[in-house]
């Protein structure tokens, strides 16, 4: 027996061929070290029939002694027996299991073709689950509007505030600048033409229809859809959503639906802004070349009809779903640690503007399509 800080071992090879390695002590990542080389030593070059392990004397094993239990069984060419183990560590055997271990072999190189199967085969499976939750998420609006009661409506206008509101100042910058760049740089090709006035036809229609509510929904992917995922991720880290869960209460109600009906007032609000913006940007352009106020604004008003105005709203209404949606997703989705949190948040942005840049696609072959 040992002091208790200690391991102790001793081998006795006996006359049938049976060899006995006789452990005591504390078993632990401290003094398995020593043990393991003085027992793996005295096997070397000994062929016994039979290997029994006295463990009558073992204080303590944790996960590292059944390791060792575990090596010399591998280590075996018979049978091996341990004997007289306390109950108590008998558990820790059973994550050792020896035929487990022998079927894990090395890892097996996959063809470029096998790995672009499995990462389409992933990104379907992860689009199915986007698509299905945002059909849920919807779901669960349409139970909102009709129990209005039971929706936190002070944590909706909590959250419009900080993802609308707050928004307001970059989304109508961004739409500004981008109207300005977009004027300057048609100005140009269109003087050689002496067509300058069209420009305002062309940043009318393109930032109401198209690019307004595009650009509101990448920021507000960047913006808000990441604030989404990191809050409830963090929710999901400190386990309060499985507080909400044992509660009885149900965490895409409670907290999905909040942001969702949040995201879907403000964007297209935000988007509206974002152009009108762009249209201002435009026109202090087209001024600053000689076109009078009075002529663009009729040039705009004359070009963009009712159709194009409601075709961007419609957008925005959609971006904001899937922003919200694919925000609150990521951040359900979200593991443990803090490192999970970040990569939530990273997911959400990316699936968010890859969302939008697709739903974007369909949007304009649609439109086309019934020649809006």
């Amino acid at each position: 027996m040992g002091d208790g800080l200690t391991a102790n071992f001793s081998s006795e090879l006996q006359s049938n061929g049976e060899l006995v390695l006789s452990i005591g002590g504390r078993l632990s990542a401290e003094t398995v070290g020593e043990l393991w080389r003085r027992a793996f030593a005295d096997l070397e070059g000994q062929k016994p029939e039979r290997i029994v392990v006295d463990a009558s004397a073992v204080e303590y094993c944790d996960g590292v002694g059944a390791a060792f239990f575990s090596e010399l069984r591998q280590r075996s060419s018979g049978p091996f027996e341990i004997r007289a183990l306390a109950e108590e560590f008998q558990p820790l055997l059973q994550l050792f299991d020896a035929g487990k271990l022998a079927q894990v072999g090395p890892p097996r190189r996959r063809s470029i073709v096998e790995e672009a199967g499995r990462a389409a085969a992933n990104y379907g499976r992860d689009l199915f689950k986007m698509i299905s939750f945002i059909g849920e998420a919807m779901v669960a609006a349409v139970w909102a509007i009709r129990n209005p009661r039971q929706v936190p409506w002070r944590d909706s206008f909590v959250i419009a505030e900080t993802a609308g509101v707050n928004a307001f100042f970059i989304v109508t910058l961004i739409g500004f600048l981008l109207g300005l760049v977009m004027s300057f740089q048609s100005v140009v090709p269109m003087q050689q033409f002496g067509a300058e006035i069209f420009v305002s036809d062309l940043i009318g229609i393109s930032m109401l229809k198209e690019l307004g509510p595009l650009m509101t929904a990448i920021v507000l992917a960047g913006r808000s859809g990441s604030a989404f995922a990191a809050e409830i991720g963090t929710m999901k880290v400190n386990e309060e959503i499985d507080a909400l869960t044992t509660m009885g209460l149900d965490p895409v109600r409670y907290l999905v639906i909040t942001r969702l009906l949040a995201a879907i007032v403000m964007t297209p609000i935000l988007a509206v802004f974002c152009s009108f913006a762009a249209l201002v940007g435009g026109a202090v352009v087209l001024y600053s070349i000689g076109i009078p106020l009075v002529v663009y604004v009729d040039r705009v008003v004359g070009a963009v009809s009712l159709s194009v105005f409601l075709a961007g709203v419609i957008k925005s209404f959609a971006y904001a779903v899937l922003v919200a949606g694919v925000g609150c997703l990521r951040g359900l989705q979200t593991g443990s640690g803090a490192r999970a949190v970040g990569a939530a948040t990273t997911s959400a942005v990316v699936s968010g503007i890859v969302l939008i840049a697709f739903a974007s696609a369909v949007f304009s072959v649609v439109l086309y399509a019934l020649k809006i």
